[in-house]
């Protein structure tokens, strides 16, 4: 069964805390989590300077060694604030993307002509 690492939206409509939860990949947003890794208050509340996020380490750490977790972006940005996991790991979602090197105009490449319009 594939697992993801996601956020599940909560609350009221301009009071929502999203729960950080472990998911089937194959369910919706709001599905019945697998379990509960923590809990993210985007909000500041008074005497509050932060946002809140309470969660479990060990277990974060748990599904993302075993390999069959997939975090999702919003998901990799919190952990690596958090500390969690590093910038630039395998899970941000830069590493494995396209790669930003443009290629050249050699005589070997052969570019189309709209492309050509727009250097020129």
């Amino acid at each position: 069964m594939p697992v993801r690492l996601r956020l599940s939206m909560h609350g009221n409509k301009n009071n929502r805390i999203f729960h950080l939860v472990a998911t089937d990949l194959r369910k919706r947003r709001d599905a019945k989590p697998i379990e509960l890794l923590g809990i993210y208050d985007p909000r500041v509340h008074l005497g509050q300077e932060h946002k809140t996020m309470h969660w479990s380490v060990d277990r974060i750490r748990y599904w993302l060694e075993k390999g069959a977790a997939l975090p999702s972006k919003p998901v990799v940005r919190l952990l690596e604030r958090g500390g969690i996991i590093p910038p630039n790991s395998k899970y941000h979602p830069n590493s494995h993307g396209v790669s930003s090197v443009v290629p050249s105009n050699e005589p070997g490449n052969v570019a189309s002509p709209s492309s050509q319009s727009l250097l020129s």
